[in-house]
């Protein structure tokens, strides 16, 4: 049974979004709240990697007494999202981490009120992870018509099984995460990498594809190789 639940999010300039990232994790955490986790079990952590801009005042502005803000220069988001889950562990200092989930997700994303409460649901079900999937909030030039580009090359099984990896809809149990080494030092992939370190080490994975969350359709993201550069690929073979 999970008592203790940390959001973390990494973060590389990211003063337009943030506010509303941190503002749809803190009405999630509202929702289990309600259920009967005490707010004192629950930490939300932004990672701030070399930012120029104000990012780290707003996510201390909106996060408040719920939240840690740290900031450094990682140079890569594997590094700030480890950096991040190691402040969250080491503020909850859970003394068993079977019962702590670490939630993960990204600054151009938000979350809707019962992403944490699905995410619980699976962990009480016996997954060590749950990969979810993303939607597109359009507003790029390409706006609805890369949206609907996205969709119908996305993919996912009747049975809401899928494929992908997002870390902006990525949950652990802090036990098989610590297991594992957590997240590796990657500047892109690093979420591919955790999967893989976690079904080597035979640790259970739900991939639900009712687990969604909205993230940016931005062309040029903050690292190369990365998710936008996926969506500049569809944009190019329109």
């Amino acid at each position: 049974m999970i008592s203790e639940v940390a959001v973390v999010v990494p973060a590389r300039d990211e003063e337009a979004s943030i506010g509303d990232t941190l503002r749809s994790i803190l009405a999630s955490l509202d929702v289990v709240g309600a259920a009967g986790l005490d707010a004192a079990d629950t930490v939300v952590v932004v990672a701030c990697d070399s930012c120029t801009d104000a990012t780290a005042d707003r996510a201390r502005d909106v996060l408040g007494r719920r939240g840690v803000v740290i900031e450094d220069h990682w140079g890569s988001v594997g590094r700030a999202r480890a950096a991040g889950a190691a402040a969250a562990l080491a503020t909850l200092a859970p003394r068993h981490p079977e019962r702590c989930w670490l939630a993960n997700t990204d600054a151009d994303t938000t979350v809707p009120p019962d992403w944490l409460s699905l995410q619980l649901a699976l962990a009480d079900e016996g997954w060590a992870a749950a990969l979810g999937i993303v939607r597109l909030a359009p507003t790029t030039l390409a706006g609805d018509d890369l949206a609907r580009r996205f969709e119908d090359s996305y993919l996912s099984t009747v049975d809401g099984q899928h494929p992908h990896v997002h870390g902006a809809n990525f949950g652990v149990h802090a036990q098989a995460y610590l297991a594992v080494g957590g997240w590796p030092h990657l500047a892109v992939s690093e979420d591919h990498a955790l999967a893989d370190r976690l079904a080597q080490g035979g640790w259970s994975i739900a991939t639900a594809a009712h687990l969604v969350v909205t993230t940016s359709d931005r062309l040029v993201g903050r690292a190369p190789g990365g998710f936008a550069d996926d969506l500049q690929a569809l944009v190019d073979c329109a």
